[in-house]
């Protein structure tokens, strides 16, 4: 973007300085590459089996101990060696291959969970 706004610039600036832009811009668009790829490692996105650890599902089927329960609107086969009712709170501890290991979630007094399954409102 950079680079562009320096073409665009140097038909307005009379002849040695037009290169100066040029040359100006060109540096420019190398820092921001630079900066922009470093930001972007930075932030990897989450996905796979290792997204799915912690997070919480409801029960649709009871598990006793081999259920069905959803995570973010899929149904998944589950695991809970402690036993969960249908409409009940788990979270995910671990996965065998499709099959969720859960146990059941610990209730956090006078919150409602959020949409996502994953946070609790008002939690940042």
């Amino acid at each position: 973007m950079v680079l562009l706004l320096a073409i665009i610039l140097a038909f307005f600036v009379p002849w040695p300085w037009n290169l100066l832009v040029l040359f100006g811009g060109v540096l420019l668009e190398i820092g921001e590459v630079i900066w922009g790829r470093r930001l972007a490692r930075r932030w990897r996105p989450k996905t796979g089996r290792e997204a799915m650890i912690g997070m919480r599902a409801e029960v649709v089927t009871p598990c006793r101990p081999k259920g069905t329960v959803r995570v973010l609107g899929e149904l998944w086969e589950a695991t809970c060696e402690a036993g969960a009712d249908v409409g009940d709170s788990v979270t995910i501890s671990r996965l065998e291959g499709l099959n969720l290991i859960v146990a059941p979630a610990e209730r956090e007094p006078l919150e409602a969970t959020a949409g996502r399954n994953d946070r609790p409102i008002g939690k940042t």
